[in-house]
């Protein structure tokens, strides 16, 4: 079992940046690969990308490449989600995941609480 805690969401005005870091309790952290996901209103959760376990490897939703990087310390039982050129769309809920596969999105089982992030114009 993982427990995940996200934070390092907020208000930011379009063009701006934000880093979300997600917080993994346990040993097993380097076990799983990491991703993350959102959800913004009336809308239905989007994969935004993942990490393999050892970091070596990583999946961008083309929606946030280029803008969006994601990364892990596994010494720290931590990943992020480094967001630069922030756009109004980019508003959500965003939450991170633990799983097996990290290109797939219906393998991640474990999952955070959720952040909210807002991008004003």
């Amino acid at each position: 079992q993982v427990q995940l805690v996200e934070s390092g969401g907020g208000l930011v005005q379009a063009g701006g940046s934000l880093r979300l870091s997600c917080a993994a309790s346990g040993r097993t952290f380097s076990s799983y690969a990491m991703g993350w996901f959102r959800q913004a209103p009336g809308k239905e959760r989007e994969f935004v990308g993942g990490i393999s376990r050892s970091g070596g490897s990583t999946y961008h939703a083309d929606s946030v490449k280029g803008r969006f990087t994601i990364s892990r310390d596994n010494a720290k039982n931590t990943v992020y989600l480094q967001m630069n050129s922030l756009k109004p769309e980019d508003t959500a809920v965003y939450y991170c995941a633990a799983g097996l596969t990290y290109v797939r999105p219906d393998s991640y089982v474990y999952w955070g609480q959720g952040t909210q992030v807002t991008v004003s114009s």
